[in-house]
């Protein structure tokens, strides 16, 4: 999960990317959370002066009676507020996140603590506007009782403002600090979700300013002096009021939602691109779309799982034989099909593995399966199976091919020539034939496996025992090099007419002709004896 694609993944710019070190991560985090409580709380002292001056204009602070409380008692709980209110906060924060600044593994406590930081943050913030509320409600009071309901209600209301604010930017700054939880393994699950956002959103945007202004007009009924001016400046503060912070709190609460949808879209994105090794999410929210995130995790991994599935399939029976398989369902038999087959028999294994250890030999023929398989697959073949230190391919089953009898013929030249070069210290005999055969899975429902069976296997099985005389011509039938393309089949020279073992028949035994494969096995031998003498002097030289 940590090899990153960008700077959002934890759904913003702004909380940088996994791959920051946690020095600069526990700075951007620390700066984030006391902007956030700044800020908030600078709202809400405007929120507050606003509706004391304008929003609710009768009766009036601002009197000569009253200079003591305006001038000084307020900017001094102001002043002291934020100073107590950041330094009391940053204890909170430090205290609880503790583990996260020493790069400490959490605890069951620690991932509790740090859940409800949140709310523990927004307490401390609704504390100190609590504070004000009363002792400017009690000096306002002490002076004229009836700024007593004014002085809560424009106090309080600014307090649940700030509080709410609060709240969503401290959760959307502690995303990495919960990602690292949720990592860790502790349930994802906070006391709040989605709907609680939606509600403190509601109950903040929305509840407190209407029931502000139901509070402006029926305080205007109550006294003969408000006029029709003063309830219109009011519930136009107020409704104005509404419709900014409604727009401030819904964009929060959105945040919370379209970041974690955001990333998951960016996740799907990346799958259809195939790039499912970086398709994992930070998991970074508490609540149900944390539960989203995790859910997009489990489908990647199935999908990575299943494409490991599938390639190591592929890997064992044939990427071809692979995709017909997992296209329909399989069914035991076949069906018959023209196609030719190539068979490669190892000269000397027995000898080689009583000269050598057994990782060298494990070594020596995987080198020549290698050159096998390229030859074959180069020329859309199928590596059928491998029988000890021998190789059937099949050309023309389970894919239709043009010229099976060409592709075949050229793999066998190709094959001779590459291990002559590759893997000098094998040779083997190789066979091609050509015909009808039977095609599909054979075996039980429980264990089966795709193979051909008919004549050309047998002949070709043959034909590689008689090259094994001559490893460095391939052999083929008449059949094969009939079928051929003639630019193909002029490349191969009849030999001999004789009944191989095991068959009735005879059969017309062609040889590749010398010449071409051997210059080219010679030149790319000249090219790798030089390059290694460059890459020798070069060395000396340094």
């Amino acid at each position: 999960m940590r090899s990153r694609r960008g700077s959002r993944d934890y759904g913003s710019i702004l909380l940088g990317s996994v791959e920051e070190s946690g020095v600069k991560q526990r700075v951007r985090i620390q700066t984030l959370l006391t902007s956030s409580i700044v800020v908030a709380n600078i709202f809400g002292a405007v929120v507050a002066t606003a509706l004391a001056a304008v929003g609710i204009p009768q009766p009036t602070v601002f009197t000569a009676e009253l200079w003591w409380v305006n001038y000084i008692a307020v900017p001094v709980y102001i002043l002291g507020a934020f100073v107590i209110g950041i330094g009391w906060g940053t204890l909170v924060g430090v205290r609880n996140l503790r583990w996260a600044i020493r790069d400490e593994a959490p605890t069951k406590r620690d991932a509790r603590r740090t859940m409800r930081l949140p709310w523990r943050l927004s307490l401390v913030q609704g504390l100190l506007w609590a504070g004000a509320t009363v002792m400017l409600t009690i000096m306002y009071g002490v002076v004229d009782p009836q700024l007593i309901p004014k002085t809560l209600f424009v106090v309080g209301m600014s307090g649940v403002v700030v509080v709410g604010i609060s709240y969503l930017f401290i959760d959307f700054t502690l995303r990495p600090i919960v990602a690292e939880l949720i990592s860790a393994g502790f349930h994802r699950r906070k006391r709040t979700g989605v709907k609680s956002r939606a509600v403190v959103s509601w109950m903040v945007g929305s509840a407190i300013p209407i029931i502000g202004i139901l509070l402006v007009v029926a305080f205007g009924v109550g006294r003969d002096e408000t006029s029709k001016l003063d309830l219109f400046i009011g519930v136009t503060v107020l409704g104005l009021t509404a419709l900014f912070t409604g727009l401030l709190l819904t964009l929060l609460s959105s945040m919370s939602i379209t970041g974690p949808i955001g990333s998951v879209r960016s996740g799907m994105n990346r799958v259809t691109s195939g790039d499912l090794e970086n398709a994992d999410l930070v998991v970074y929210d508490g609540t149900e779309l944390g539960d989203l995130q995790v859910g997009f995790n489990s489908m990647v991994s199935g999908l990575r799982e299943r494409e490991r599935m599938r390639d190591l399939f592929g890997r064992h029976v044939g990427r071809e034989v692979a995709e017909a398989a997992l296209s329909s369902d399989p069914e035991l038999g076949g069906t018959e099909r023209v196609a030719a087959a190539l068979f490669v028999d190892v000269i000397g294994s027995t000898t080689l593995a009583a000269q050598r250890r057994p990782t060298e030999v494990v070594e020596i023929l995987n080198k020549f399966f290698a050159v096998i398989v390229r030859a074959v697959e180069d020329k859309d073949g199928l590596v059928n199976k491998f029988e000890g230190d021998a190789v059937l391919a099949i050309f023309g089953a389970p894919i239709e091919l043009d010229d099976p009898a060409g592709a075949a013929l050229a793999a066998a030249r190709r094959i001779v020539a590459d291990l002559a070069v590759e893997v000098p210290e094998l040779s083997a005999g190789v066979g091609v034939s050509y015909g009808t055969v039977v095609a599909g899975n054979v075996g039980a429902i429980e264990r089966f496996e795709y193979t051909v069976i008919g004549d050309p296997v047998n002949e070709s099985a043959r034909l590689s025992e008689l090259a094994k005389r001559d490893p460095s011509s391939p052999l083929a039938s008449g059949r094969a090099v009939e079928a051929a393309d003639p630019a193909e089949a002029r490349r191969w020279t009849q030999q001999e007419t004789l009944p191989l073992r095991g068959r009735t028949a005879e059969t017309v035994v062609y040889a590749a002709a010398a010449g071409e494969d051997t210059a080219t096995a010679e030149k790319t031998t000249g090219k790798k004896t030089a390059a290694r003498e460059k890459a020798t002097a070069e060395t000396e030289t340094g």
